[in-house]
């Protein structure tokens, strides 16, 4: 018999932790009069793909959305990672369970595509891929051997398009061909994310300091869309004036 397949019905959450190191209150960092996380919760209301609710562990960053127009809701201070984060937002905001699918939009990346948060979730029409995320070609020399850059290994099973293999932080694979940079936006579905937070640290995550690679060697598929464009993570402050530079006041990609 055919595969039935659900339909989605995605969620996306914001981890925004206001307790970075690099960049301190980050989330909240003056990009052309509002802070940083509004700009990353337009883009991912942009995409249009469901309803966009902001997950932290500081009641400014509330402050800051909910002026905006936008939705926020408290999460714990400790939690090791923007997963662990969403996932408890998850079940405040949901506990009847209406959407199967969240996407996790990191609150640093006030430059992403609403386009790409939409082709995040392609791979999901197949009831085997449990987790899809982003890719982007590298195209600067510098960028294929820095660790900083996190590598997809994979294959390609249509154009743009790849089943995951491993993740790393090493110039690889080896031989002619192209290096994907891999993007740090997961669309998970429901009962993936939930085991995946469930799994304690595996080996090779706790050597490359990847998480994905814990559901990778739990077991779990891993699928992911090539965009053109890799987004702006902002760590430090040279970060944040490259933001504020690619952004108009209009807060548009320019």
């Amino acid at each position: 018999m055919p595969t039935i397949r659900a339909p989605l019905r995605p969620l996306v959450l914001v981890p925004a932790r206001l307790g970075a190191t690099r960049l301190p209150d980050k989330p909240l960092a003056d990009i052309h009069g509002e802070p940083m996380i509004v700009h990353v919760w337009r883009r991912a209301s942009e995409a249009g793909v469901g309803p966009v609710v902001v997950a932290t562990d500081s009641e400014r960053v509330v402050e800051a959305v909910t002026a905006a127009g936008g939705q926020a809701v408290m999460t714990r201070a400790d939690h090791p990672s923007g997963s662990d984060r969403i996932r408890e937002a998850l079940a405040a905001i949901d506990p009847d369970r209406d959407f199967n699918v969240v996407l996790n939009v990191q609150g640093d990346l006030p430059t992403i595509d609403p386009a790409a948060i939409r082709a995040s979730l392609k791979p999901l029409d197949e009831p085997e891929v449990g987790i899809a995320t982003l890719v982007a070609e590298i195209t600067r020399e510098e960028e294929k051997t820095a660790p900083s850059v996190v590598k997809m290994i994979g294959s390609e099973i249509a154009p743009g398009r790849f089943r995951c293999l491993c993740f790393t932080r090493a110039t690889a694979p080896t031989g002619p061909g192209p290096l994907y940079h891999h993007i740090g936006l997961y669309a998970y579905r429901r009962d993936a994310l939930e085991r995946f937070v469930s799994l304690p640290p595996s080996p090779l995550e706790l050597r490359e300091k990847l998480e994905q690679l814990r559901a990778l060697e739990a077991g779990m598929r891993i699928d992911a869309v090539a965009v053109d464009v890799t987004p702006l993570g902002v760590d430090t402050p040279d970060d944040l004036e490259r933001a504020r530079a690619l952004l108009t006041r209009g807060g548009r990609a320019s």
